[in-house]
């Protein structure tokens, strides 16, 4: 009950501050037009409560899923007959009309709602790299997997490595170690490593690679670092993935892989690469008791070796704050903005062409979870994260050419200009009906997957 609780609060809370700035945005610039609001809804259906000032209601609906702005002559159904606002004109001749104004003004008012998502985004990670920056305060940097075909494999490094010296850093920390790493990109940098009690001493060609996140990316190198401990706890298995056929369940914790220990799943999935599609043996507990062997044989999917389930992230280790320079942390900001802005895009293309099944989509019960998880985790980078990465796409969303999205606006506005008319009313209004029958199936197919996700539902599967 308490996990629930948090996860719809978070969810609440997170999407109402999307929401917000979304609307906002519009809202803004049609303001800015002189366009007339006539609401400004967070959520849908009935009216909870709000106030009315000049021509806009400001209010809070029931259903907390989203919101809305409303202006006079935004939609088919308000163009008809005369003005509400300006007796004895149409409302196509109103001039406080959404439709009086010229297209490039209208569209400027369908794009302020996305933008708004990106500079929200952008400004949520700038404060969080500026202000707060967790880093891992790790005094000991131990090698969990080394690809054996890299450059850190054929520097003869190994899993289970301890490091001594890397570079002119003296038993590095972890955070010193991403550092220095960075720092010395297309360099061969000396490093010493305790192997069982046996000092090695070697050098590693580090290639040069930013990380997605304002770092250097050690796994092209080939290196994955031990941060922290206890072993993969299996979230959510695929249907009809590998891992389920084989068994394998959510909850279960997997201890070693061909008797390699692994704690997060990165490693891992490299590791599965370099087995190149080879059956792997997964040491697993069930509710804390050992079970027979799991024999899985990954499939690829995407170029990419995977076995079909995903994993509840472990706690966060131990972590200090180190904030960045402002400018070291808007260049931070943009390239998590850059690394995260095209995710459903992706997911959608995946989808269309067949590389993913559609129940790997989240909606709204997902992305609950998903908040609840990131609220109950220590640390703000899992919260500042996920609202940015929320927000990023909650704007591309938006600004895909589809009807009732702020993309389909835009896509008319285009086509008119193009045309030199408007579109009939008529056929507008049939597209804009079809499309909202397409977005109610669409989202109780979302609905439902997300239900059946849930662990009460994966614990029940044979």
């Amino acid at each position: 009950m308490h996990e629930f609780l948090v996860a719809v609060v978070s969810f609440i809370v997170l999407v109402g501050i999307m929401v917000i700035v979304h609307e906002f945005g519009h809202f803004a610039m049609a303001k800015l037009f002189k366009v007339r609001v006539e609401a400004f809804s967070f959520g849908f259906g009935p009216r909870l409560f709000g106030f009315k000032y000049g021509d806009t209601d400001y209010k809070v609906c029931l259903l907390p899923l989203g919101g809305f702005v409303k202006m006079t002559g935004e939609t088919p159904d308000q163009i008809s007959g005369e003005s509400e606002n300006a007796p004895g004109i149409s409302v196509e001749e109103d001039p406080g009309s959404f439709l009086a104004h010229p297209r490039w003004q209208r569209a400027v008012i369908g794009v302020a709602g996305p933008i708004s998502n990106f500079i929200l985004a952008f400004v949520l990670m700038v404060f969080y790299f500026g202000l707060i920056n967790e880093v891992p305060d790790i005094k000991t940097v131990k090698l969990e997997w080394v690809d054996p075909t890299s450059v850190a494999g054929q520097a003869g490094l190994h899993a289970g490595d301890i490091v001594r010296r890397f570079g002119n850093a003296q038993n590095p920390d972890v955070e010193t170690f991403y550092d220095d790493a960075e720092a010395s990109q297309n360099q061969t940098v000396p490093i010493t490593v305790d192997r069982d009690g046996t000092t090695l001493q070697t050098a590693i060609a580090l290639p040069s690679d930013k990380g997605g996140h304002g770092g250097y990316d050690l796994s092209k190198a080939g290196l994955f670092l031990e941060i922290v401990p206890g072993p993969i706890v299996v979230d959510q298995v695929s249907a009809g993935a590998p891992a389920d056929q084989a068994g394998l369940r959510s909850g279960d914790k997997i201890v070693a892989v061909d008797g390699h220990v692994f704690h997060t799943l990165e490693p891992m999935v490299d590791y599965l690469q370099s087995g190149r599609g080879a059956p792997v043996n997964l040491t697993v507990t069930r509710n804390g008791v050992p079970i027979p062997p799991i024999i899985v044989r990954p499939t690829l999917q995407d170029n990419q070796w995977r076995i079909g389930f995903s994993y509840i992230p472990p706690d966060d280790p131990p972590s200090r704050d180190q904030p960045m320079p402002l400018a070291r942390a808007m260049d931070a900001a943009r390239e998590f903005c850059a690394g995260n802005s095209m995710l459903i895009v992706d997911t959608l293309e995946k989808i269309f062409t067949r590389q993913v099944s559609m129940k790997q989509l989240s909606g709204p019960v997902g992305i609950a979870r998903m908040a609840g998880q990131a609220a109950e985790t220590e640390g703000w980078r899992p919260k500042f994260g996920l609202a940015a990465a929320i927000s990023l796409n909650l704007g591309i969303l938006n600004l895909l050419p589809f009807p009732i999205l702020d993309g389909g606006l835009i896509l008319f506005l285009v086509i008119e200009a193009f045309l030199r008319r408007d579109i009939s009313m008529a056929i507008k209004e049939r597209i804009y009906q079809a499309a909202f029958v397409l977005i109610v199936v669409f989202f109780a197919f979302v609905l439902f997957n997300d239900i059946t996700k849930l662990p009460i539902f994966a614990h029940l599967k044979l």
